[in-house]
């Protein structure tokens, strides 16, 4: 099998951030009212950032949790591509990219829920969140991002 062309993919990283039952933090994004779709944290990687860095701005960003509060368990090695859908191309990230290639992480949240505060950034991406069985992520997602959760909830399993 070859590997996509990576400047067709926007880089991104993604966390599987889970509490101290082992649950994952899920948010519904503010831009999908209408569909019953949750998500991990993700986001893109600015030129030249560390992975790690941006894993964590990012999970700030979205759930306003502290790095603090973070604690990184494990990187996945691999990135994993996923293509928009046709509807979809050409109109996000100003059409250069034809979907997206995420490194993902898992970590443990330390905080308290009262920690979380997703209006923490000045454009939230979520408009609620909840804690989940890591089982029910592929579950919860648009579907044209399953097999992305499905490949993280494996690849995790052993650490969770």
């Amino acid at each position: 099998m070859t590997r996509p062309d990576k400047d067709l993919y926007r880089p991104c990283v993604g966390t599987m951030l889970i509490n101290a039952n082992r649950e994952a933090f899920v948010g519904k994004r503010i831009d999908n009212r209408e569909g019953d779709w949750w998500q991990m944290p993700q986001g893109g990687v600015d030129p030249g950032e560390d992975l790690d860095k941006a894993m964590l701005r990012e999970l700030g960003e979205e759930t306003g949790a502290r790095e603090k509060h973070i604690n990184i368990l494990h990187r996945m090695e691999e990135e994993l591509y996923y293509d928009l859908p046709a509807e979809l191309q050409g109109k996000l990230w100003g059409g250069k990219y034809k979907g997206q290639r995420q490194v993902w992480y898992l970590a443990q949240f330390t905080g308290a829920d009262s920690d979380i505060d997703l209006e923490a950034h000045k454009h939230p991406e979520f408009c609620a969140w909840k804690w989940v069985a890591p089982s029910a992520l592929p579950g919860l997602i648009v579907p044209f991002k399953k097999p992305i959760y499905e490949a993280v909830v494996a690849a995790f399993q052993p650490h969770l």
